[in-house]
C-alpha cells in the first residue's frame, strides 16, 4: 500500500491536470495561427473537440489504493529538463522569426497591418506556451511538501523566465528587421553594380577600339605606302616631261573627260572631227557635255571595227556598247585604243613604274592614270603643257 494521504495526491493531480490543461490550449492556438499564416489545411483530429475526450481519462483520480507511479507516461515536455527546454525554445524563436521576416518582406501596403498584427498574435501565443514550459518544468522540480514561500520564489523565476523569452524574442525581431534593411541594401547596390558594370563595358569597349587603331597604326606603318611611291614617281615624270597635273572630277567619266580637255586645250582637236569616222554633230549634241562627245565617238568606231574589239570586251558586244555610251561605265584599255585610232593621237598614259604608249600619230595626248591615289580606285588626270 502506498503511504501518500489520498488527498494530498488528488491536490497534485489536479495541479497538473491544470497545467496539461493550459498547455493544449496554446498548442491548439500556435497550431491554428500557423494554419492562418502559411494556408495550412486545419486538421479535424486537432480541433478542441475531438481532443478534450484524451485528457478526460485523466479526469478521475486514481483508487486509494494504487500509487500515483501509475500516472500516464510523460509527455516531451515533461522529458526535458530546464536547459533543454530553453535551447528548444531558441531554436524556435530563431524558426518563428525567419518565417515572420518572409512574410514582412513579402507584404503589400494593403496587407502589412493585418501581417503585423498575425506577427505580432504568433509572437504573443509561442511566448506565453514557452512560459507554461517552463513553468511546467519549475513546477514538478519542487519538492512535495514545498511551503507557499517557495511557490513565491518559482513565480518569481518564472516570471524573470518569461522576461528572458520576451527580450529574446524581441532580440530576434530586431535582427529578422535588420536583415531584412540589410537585404534591401544589398538590392540597391547591386543595382548600382549594374550601372558600373555598364560603364566598365563603355569603358573596354573604348579601350578596345583605341586598341585597334593603335594596331592599324603600326600595321599601316610597316606596309608598303603604294600611293606615297606612285605619287613621287609621277612628280618625278611630270617634271622631266615639263607637264602639269589637271584635276578631273572622279565621277566614272574621267577618261573621256580627261582625253576631252587633251583635245581641246592641248591638240586643238575638235570633238567631233574624228580622222577616221563619218561621225556627225547635231545642234543638241554639241550643247552637251564634252565626255559624251567623246564617249560616243569610241563606241561609234569600237563599233564600225568590232573585229578589233569583241574579243577583248566581256559579254555581250552591243551590250557593251550601249553601256560604254549612254552610263558612266569606266573606260579603260579599247576605249583609249578606239579613241586614238578615231582622232589619229597617239595617247601616252603615266602610270606607277611605267608609261604607256597607245596609238600611233604626230600629235602626242598626256594623261596620268592612278591605281592608289584615289578612294574610289583607279582615276585618269590630263597632263598639260607648262605654258
Amino acid at each position: 500500500m502506498c503511504d501518500i494521504d489520498p488527498t494530498r495526491r488528488k491536490t497534485r493531480h489536479d495541479d497538473l491536470l491544470k497545467l496539461r490543461l493550459y498547455h493544449f490550449y496554446h498548442q491548439r492556438v500556435l497550431q491554428a495561427a500557423g494554419c492562418y499564416l502559411y494556408g495550412l489545411p486545419s486538421e479535424p483530429h486537432l480541433t478542441r473537440r475531438s481532443s478534450f475526450p484524451r485528457l478526460h481519462r485523466f479526469a478521475q483520480p486514481p483508487p486509494d489504493d494504487e500509487p500515483f507511479a501509475t500516472a500516464p507516461p510523460r509527455t516531451r515536455m515533461e522529458a526535458e529538463t530546464v536547459e533543454q527546454a530553453q535551447a528548444r525554445h531558441r531554436k524556435e524563436l530563431k524558426d518563428l522569426q525567419g518565417r515572420i521576416t518572409n512574410k514582412k518582406k513579402n507584404a503589400t501596403k494593403k496587407t502589412r497591418k493585418a501581417v503585423n498584427d498575425d506577427c505580432e498574435q504568433l509572437e504573443r501565443a509561442l511566448r506565453e506556451q514557452q512560459a507554461a514550459e517552463i513553468a511546467a518544468l519549475n513546477g514538478e522540480m519542487l519538492a512535495d511538501d514545498a511551503t507557499d514561500e517557495g511557490e513565491e520564489t518559482q513565480l518569481g523565476a518564472d516570471q524573470a523566465l518569461s522576461q528572458q523569452v520576451e527580450a529574446e524574442l524581441n532580440l530576434a525581431t530586431e535582427e529578422g528587421t535588420d536583415r531584412v534593411d540589410n537585404t534591401q541594401q544589398q538590392q540597391q547596390q547591386q543595382s548600382g553594380k549594374k550601372r558600373n558594370r555598364q560603364k566598365e563595358r563603355l569603358a573596354r569597349r573604348a579601350a578596345d577600339q583605341a586598341a585597334a587603331m593603335t594596331k592599324a597604326e603600326m600595321e599601316a606603318s610597316t606596309m608598303t605606302n603604294h600611293r606615297a611611291i606612285e605619287n613621287a614617281y609621277m612628280k618625278k615624270k611630270m617634271e622631266a616631261e615639263g607637264l602639269v597635273e589637271q584635276d578631273i572630277a572622279p565621277d566614272g567619266h574621267c577618261l573621256f573627260s580627261a582625253v576631252a580637255d587633251q583635245l581641246q586645250t592641248q591638240l586643238s582637236i575638235p570633238l567631233g572631227g574624228t580622222t577616221t569616222t563619218t561621225t556627225t554633230i547635231t545642234v543638241s549634241e554639241m550643247k552637251e557635255p564634252a565626255y559624251k562627245t567623246v564617249r560616243r565617238a569610241a563606241t561609234d568606231f569600237m563599233e564600225s571595227h568590232g573585229d578589233d574589239f569583241a574579243p577583248f570586251v566581256e559579254g555581250d558586244f552591243p551590250t557593251y556598247l550601249a553601256r560604254m555610251r549612254d552610263t558612266a561605265e569606266w573606260g579603260g584599255e579599247p576605249e583609249l585604243m578606239a579613241l586614238a585610232r578615231a582622232y589619229g593621237v597617239e595617247i601616252r598614259v603615266v602610270q606607277d613604274g611605267r608609261t604607256e604608249e597607245i596609238g600611233h600619230g604626230e600629235k602626242v595626248m598626256w594623261l596620268a592614270y592612278y591605281r592608289h591615289g584615289y578612294g574610289l580606285g583607279e582615276h585618269y588626270n590630263s597632263l598639260r603643257r607648262l605654258p
